[in-house]
Order: structure tokens, then C-alpha cells, then sequence
């Protein structure tokens, strides 16, 4: 198992129980116990975990996984998400993107979209789309294409989600409108809505909400049924959800009597 797939199961462990033994983690990986401590060992020099006398612990009370340690997780289902939702974007709407993995599909998706910044696109002269984010990763990729005007909004870098929050964030979310907003979470509770583990970015994505004539949620199935730590909206804010195919039919059924439709890929 190559370092990056072991870090990524390694701080997945974590994430779920709280806590990684050296002797189960080797056993589970297949690999040996001192691969294990040298990889903890690395990961607490990054500050993801806490090392412990035979094992580690999550950092602080709260987990969240850093997003370059998310990129492969469900990622094929991310990217055919990230293909659905850049087909709901019309060409010349005002675009608004959260951060996450999700999210960051749906913008390359968007980056290559022939409408977008095919020749036709480019020989017009004018912005085909206009994307209001806060993530610098979405933003360094948009950034390259012209026929995208990019707006940033300011803030406070977070290093786990590479997501800008705070006063100088919701500063410029008060002064735009949008006509889309899509919103990566973290969690989705079936009877209150969209959540992310961070108050921060919870203020910025639900301010994206609040300026957008529709909300589109971009969500793997993994995150359906459960709840993160700040609440971003409820459900009837959310007009479209675009998730994959495994979201349980009674998910699909009670998103469907709270008024959002349910695309699946």
C-alpha cells in the first residue's frame, strides 16, 4: 500500500474511533508495525493527530480530515457529481462555490465545459461565467481561464479546507448576488439540514445561500444521514441535491417531501 493511501486510512481510523492502535492499524493495512510509527509519527509532525504510547489520537475535540487527504475518497463519485452540477449552471450566471472535494469537481468540471472556454466561448470576448468563492485551491484553477471572471472573497485562509472565512469574507458576500450558489457539506441531517464541521465556513456557505436565487447541494452519499457541528441551512433552503446512486430510497423520499429534488449519478 503506497504512504498516501495508508495516511488517508490511517487518519480515516482516527476519524471514526477516535483513536489508532500501532499492532491493529498493521494488522488492518497489512503492512508492518514500524511502518505504522513512522507514519503516525509523521502525521502528528503535521498536527493531523496526537501520538500516544502505542498508537495516536485525534487532534482536539473535533475531527475533520485535511482536504489534501480527502482527494480520494469517493472520488469517482465526486467527479460524476462535479459533471452533474455544471450542467445546472447556465452560461453567464453568477456562480457561487464553497470549498470541499465535491465542489472542487464541480468547478474542473465546469473549467472544460465547451460553452464555457471552447473557441466559441473565447471569441465572444465577454466572461462566459462570472464564480464568486471563497477556496483558493477553486480559485487558483479558475484563475487561469479567461473566459471566467473569478471572484474571491477575502478572509482567513483555513488550512484544513484552503476555505476563507471571517468578517472580511461575509463583507463581500453582503454586496453580490448570485444566481446559483453550490455548497459542498459535510454532513446532511434528514430533519435539519446541511452541516460543516467548521462555524466559520458555516457562516460564509450559508451567506452563499442567502444571496442565491437556487442552492444546489453536491454531496456523496456518505454524508447523508448525518450531522457535523455548525448548521449551514435547512433543508427547505435547498432546491437541488446532487448525490450518487447509493443514497438509501428513504433518504431520497423524505429529501423529496422537504422539497429538494434528488439528482443521482
Amino acid at each position: 500500500m503506497a504512504r498516501d493511501a495508508r495516511w488517508d486510512a490511517l487518519l480515516e481510523l482516527v476519524g471514526k474511533h477516535g483513536r489508532v492502535e500501532v499492532e491493529e492499524a498493521a494488522a488492518a493495512l497489512a503492512v508492518s508495525a514500524a511502518t505504522i510509527r513512522r507514519d503516525l509519527d509523521q502525521l502528528a509532525e503535521q498536527h493531523l493527530l496526537t501520538r500516544t504510547r502505542g498508537g495516536a489520537v485525534a487532534h482536539g475535540v473535533s475531527y475533520e480530515l485535511a482536504l489534501r487527504y480527502k482527494t480520494g475518497r469517493h472520488a469517482p463519485e465526486k467527479q460524476a457529481i462535479g459533471r452533474a452540477v455544471s450542467e445546472l449552471v447556465a452560461v453567464g450566471e453568477v456562480v457561487g462555490l464553497t470549498g470541499g472535494t465535491t465542489v472542487t469537481e464541480v468547478a474542473r468540471a465546469l473549467a472544460v465545459r465547451p460553452d464555457v472556454v471552447g473557441e466559441t466561448a473565447v471569441a465572444g470576448g465577454q466572461p462566459t461565467l462570472t464564480v464568486v468563492t471563497n477556496a483558493l485551491n477553486i480559485a487558483s484553477e479558475l484563475a487561469i481561464r479567461p473566459q471566467i471572471k473569478m471572484v474571491v472573497t477575502g478572509g482567513v485562509a483555513r488550512p484544513q479546507s484552503y476555505e476563507l472565512t471571517g468578517p472580511l469574507a461575509v463583507g463581500v458576500m453582503n454586496e453580490i448576488t448570485l444566481d446559483v450558489a453550490v455548497l459542498g457539506v459535510n454532513a446532511i441531517d434528514l430533519e435539519r439540514g446541511a452541516y460543516v464541521h467548521h462555524e466559520g465556513e458555516a457562516s460564509v456557505n450559508r451567506l452563499l445561500a442567502e444571496r442565491a436565487q437556487r442552492v444546489v447541494v453536491a454531496a456523496d452519499s456518505s454524508k447523508i444521514g448525518k450531522r457535523a457541528f455548525a448548521r449551514v441551512c435547512d433543508l427547505g433552503r435547498i432546491d437541488v441535491l446532487v448525490t450518487d446512486s447509493r443514497i438509501p430510497a428513504a433518504a431520497k423520499d423524505r429529501l423529496g417531501e422537504a422539497g429538494v429534488q434528488v439528482i443521482t449519478v
